[in-house]
């Protein structure tokens, strides 16, 4: 049975996933590359980066994977959907490779990209966007890619068996959180915590078993 996961969102010590403000120059606000140099770092994002506990975390971002659920700000900067030339940070091939749903309250047609990335727009509740994305995967699982708005109005509708959150070692003070809304959270999930020598702690959340 198709499962919903999430992977290596990074966050800080304050929850944050990302920074303020967003734009086409700093995707992740005041926050730069700091949330993401763990990754960086490993053989899953670079030939030649390092094999250990962050690369076994963050290869699992691809396995039995069919579809992706990305929220607007993942896709663009703030006003994208104003420019119709627009195809998403990553260049012609985006590392995605599977049919990609991209919620906006502004649809467009789809954007076929090489490597087996199309991106989808859809204006649609959680539900309704999981259901479209999981006939998409083909009875694999389906990953809600972020941001942090997305995993959470997903976590809060009920529909994530698994998530993985990395905590990074820095305070950002603002941005986007994960946490608002959420208390409770390890009532419903098995929580386990592995730190790493980098410096990050891989936060995993399995839902059990009603």
């Amino acid at each position: 049975m198709s499962r919903t996961r999430v992977h290596n969102l990074s966050i800080s010590l304050d929850g944050f996933a990302t920074g303020e403000p967003q734009s086409a120059e700093a995707p992740f606000g005041h926050a730069g590359e700091r949330l993401h140099q763990w990754m960086f770092a490993t053989r899953f994002w670079a030939e030649g980066g390092t094999a250990g506990i962050d690369d076994a975390f963050a290869v699992r971002h691809s396995d039995g994977i069919g579809a992706e659920i990305m929220g607007a700000n993942k896709f663009g900067p703030p006003g994208w959907p104003d420019d119709p030339d627009w195809k998403g940070w990553w260049g012609p091939n985006p590392p995605f490779h599977t049919p990609t749903f991209v919620l906006t309250h502004h649809p467009r047609p789809p954007i076929e990209m090489d490597g087996g990335t199309t991106f989808h727009f859809l204006d649609a509740t959680p539900d309704e966007a999981l259901a479209t994305a999981a006939e998409a995967a083909g009875g694999r699982d389906v990953r809600i890619g972020g941001g942090a708005t997305v995993v959470r109005d997903f976590v809060t509708a009920g529909l994530v068996d698994h998530l993985h959150l990395v905590q990074v070692p820095i305070v950002l003070g603002r941005g986007v959180r994960v946490w608002d809304g959420l208390e409770g959270l390890e009532e419903t999930y098995a929580v386990e915590a592995v730190s790493s020598p980098s410096g990050v702690t891989h936060l995993t959340f399995d839902k059990r078993a009603s």
